[in-house]
């Protein structure tokens, strides 16, 4: 059981909405950190803003990013 409550409905939040309806479209569902973040909606907005901030950067080459979610994902033993 979770510590932390997840919010799987957006109850019109204007800040939440948007970024439900993209998660779902791009992953057929709510991640699980946008489902805890959303108790506080700016810091979600924050983290997908940081998230994006990361994939723009030019810091990566555009193909190590998947590599690098996959990766993260299989050390953190969640499928991805």
């Amino acid at each position: 059981m979770p510590r932390v409550s997840e919010i799987a409905d957006d109850g019109g939040d204007p800040t939440l909405k948007p970024i439900f309806d993209k998660q779902r479209e791009l992953f057929g569902d709510l991640l699980n950190p946008a489902k805890v973040m959303a108790h506080c909606p700016p810091i979600l907005r924050a983290a997908g803003v940081m998230g994006l901030a990361f994939e723009q950067s030019g810091q990566l080459p555009k193909g190590m990013l998947p590599l690098i979610y996959t990766r993260v994902a299989t050390i953190n033993g969640c499928p991805f």
